[in-house]
């Protein structure tokens, strides 16, 4: 579940062949708590609330150390309201621009009760946008040279910090009984 057609895509592509994947969009309340984890949790909860069905729903923080990590949780609001331009402002002329992204993706199954998977992934800031392709912050967070925009869906897809939640949750469901 999410209102998010690039993480949606993200997803299927992910299970393509594996498992069928249908974007559900919903207007779910945002929580607010200081752990991806537990807002994922949460989200997943209200969800199958709604649905009574099994679904995953995910959500991503991007935390940058010499910020305290911040934006953390609230990186969607602070990318809608400061943007790429306003991250690179406030890390003007500072040396230490270590940062990552985690996802916890939460997954609920027939009878409600809840799973959380995560993935992380460490980089650093550039000192402007580079690539094209990708979204939200992805212009400006480098890994291994590149910045996650620079590459294409399929390498995103491979090192992501949502493709190593998505991992997790599939090893998961790999070593369940059929």
């Amino acid at each position: 579940m999410t209102g998010n057609a690039h993480k949606a895509r993200e997803v299927a592509a992910f299970f393509q062949g594996i498992l069928e994947v249908e974007h559900v969009p919903l207007d779910c309340p945002e929580l607010k708590h200081d752990d991806v984890g537990e807002i994922a949790r949460g989200k997943a909860a209200w969800a199958f609330g709604q649905l009574h069905r099994p679904l995953i729903v995910d959500d991503t923080g991007f935390s940058i150390h010499a910020l305290g990590g911040f934006p953390g949780p609230y990186a969607a609001y602070v990318l809608s309201t400061l943007g790429n331009t306003g991250i690179l402002k406030l890390l003007e002329g500072v040396e230490d621009r270590a940062a990552f992204f985690e996802t916890a993706i939460a997954h609920a199954d027939r009878t409600g009760t809840i799973r959380v998977f995560r993935g992380r992934i460490d980089g650093t800031i550039t000192g402007s946008p580079r690539g094209t392709g990708g979204f939200g912050y992805d212009p400006i967070f480098e890994v291994n040279d590149r910045t996650l925009a620079e590459l294409t869906l399929g390498e995103k897809s491979r090192i992501s910090h949502r493709a190593r939640a998505l991992q997790a949750l599939r090893t998961w469901m790999e070593s369940l009984p059929e």
